[in-house]
């Protein structure tokens, strides 16, 4: 199962919620009320999303984060990379030796590259602004509302 740390969950939730201010700087205190998170955590977020040049800090009495560009211009798997590393099914994907025990007589080694290469892409090609309302998930469109809830009109 591919499965996401609570960090890089919180990092979209705090990114989300930063690019929804119009606030030129954000404390760690100020986004622990704004997201429901605990302050450490937060605190913890913004430390790890600035070390990726993800957001930026500045020091000071009105100090604060504030974002590096738009959450549009943000991609997913920049956020995962930060929080959680590269981004692979398995251990032999990096083309790593010794990942494995079995890496000698594996018979799909080699195999899930094209795999990880299309779910990098995909997240790649996905913003924040994305998940939280501000964009279109890779040109879908919402399903049209079933027929019997649509207004007739006259």
């Amino acid at each position: 199962m591919l499965k996401l740390s609570r960090l890089t969950d919180y990092a979209v939730v705090v990114l989300s919620r930063m690019g929804q201010s119009d606030a030129p700087l954000l404390s760690a205190p100020g986004l622990a009320t704004r997201t429901g998170l605990a302050e450490p955590t937060v605190a913890k977020v913004l430390k790890i999303l600035a070390q990726s040049c993800i957001v930026e800090g500045l020091r000071g009495a009105r100090g604060g984060y504030r974002l590096t560009r738009p959450l549009t211009e943000i991609k997913l798997s920049e956020v995962i990379v930060a929080f959680d590393g590269p981004i692979a099914l398995t251990a032999c994907v990096e083309g790593g030796a010794g990942g494995c025990e079995s890496e000698h007589c594996c018979p799909v080694r080699g195999r899930w590259d094209p795999v990880n290469r299309a779910i990098r892409e995909a997240l790649a090609n996905i913003s924040v602004a994305d998940l939280v309302g501000g964009g279109c998930l890779g040109g879908f469109m919402p399903l049209p509302a079933p027929h019997h809830l649509v207004a007739k009109s006259s």
